[in-house]
């Protein structure tokens, strides 16, 4: 336990990850992303302009075959735009370096929680092992980083998978459903490690998840997408951190976003 005292003594300007410019935007111009050709063509996604700014927290949203898993493939490059161009871009206009938050840890077992952050940093240095100590205490493993993935529950093998996200510095965090397997309780207390992280690092991060009131309670804006990936709505969440799903606030605004599905004739929980 003393290694988790002594991170809880570390202030959250030290704490803090990232180089301070270390930040990116994402700009999306006309995307569409089809799968096949001819009669079986599957549209995925179709003609999607927006922007993501540096440091904000944008949520996507809608149903499921509505292309969100297929648009952050296209924004980490795994799959190439059919028409359009998307560009993440860092913040001295270069190539933004990506982090990726999958559904499940994708964790390596026979590494410790130390060192499955260690493994994907760009040099094995003091500096890159005191940052992912430090980011393991602001996901409260801090006693636990030289455990074994097998020796921790569901909910901590998931913070590990965040902490790797924060830790290599990205200017852009890409997360995919992170608490979709989770149970309530567990979720709800990662969103909220999740803001508290994301509000002292200010990185860019582009979230999806099938969850109204997830989306709400983090995002800044709200992008709702249909099926065959056509963007429907760009909603802004003008309210202040931290959220409760409880707070008349927040209820109203996921009523909004959930007016717009069912406007739509869109289906989602």
């Amino acid at each position: 336990m003393v290694a988790q005292q002594l991170c809880c003594a570390t202030s959250p300007s030290q704490a803090a990850t990232g180089k301070g410019s270390a930040v990116g935007r994402v700009v999306v111009d006309h995307l569409s992303r089809h799968f096949g050709q001819g009669p079986s063509r599957v549209i995925a996604l179709e003609d999607l302009t927006f922007e993501v700014d540096e440091f904000q927290f944008v949520a996507i949203v809608g149903p499921s075959g509505c292309g969100k898993s297929t648009l952050l493939n296209v924004l980490s490059g795994v799959l190439p735009p059919t028409k359009g161009t998307v560009r993440v871009l860092a913040g001295d206009g270069g190539d933004a370096r990506i982090g990726y938050v999958f559904q499940n840890a994708r964790l390596l077992p026979w590494r410790t929680v130390l060192n499955n952050l260690l493994i994907v940093q760009q040099e094995r240095s003091p500096a890159a092992e005191e940052r992912c100590r430090k980011i393991l205490c602001m996901v409260h493993l801090g006693d636990r980083m030289h455990d074994w993935p097998g020796q921790l529950s569901g909910g901590m093998q998931q913070r590990v998978g965040i902490a790797r996200a924060f830790s290599v510095e990205a200017d852009v965090l890409i997360m995919d459903e992170p608490f979709s397997h989770l149970d309530a309780i567990t979720a709800r207390s990662l969103r909220r490690e999740l803001e508290e992280i994301w509000r002292r690092t200010r990185k860019t991060v582009l979230f999806v998840t099938h969850d109204v009131g997830e989306a709400i309670e983090l995002a800044q804006r709200v992008i709702v997408l249909a099926p065959g990936g056509r963007l429907v709505d760009d909603i802004k969440v003008d309210l202040p951190y931290p959220r409760v799903a409880t707070d008349d606030a927040v209820a109203l605004s996921k009523a909004r976003v959930l007016r717009t599905f069912e406007e739509l004739d869109l289906f989602a929980t």
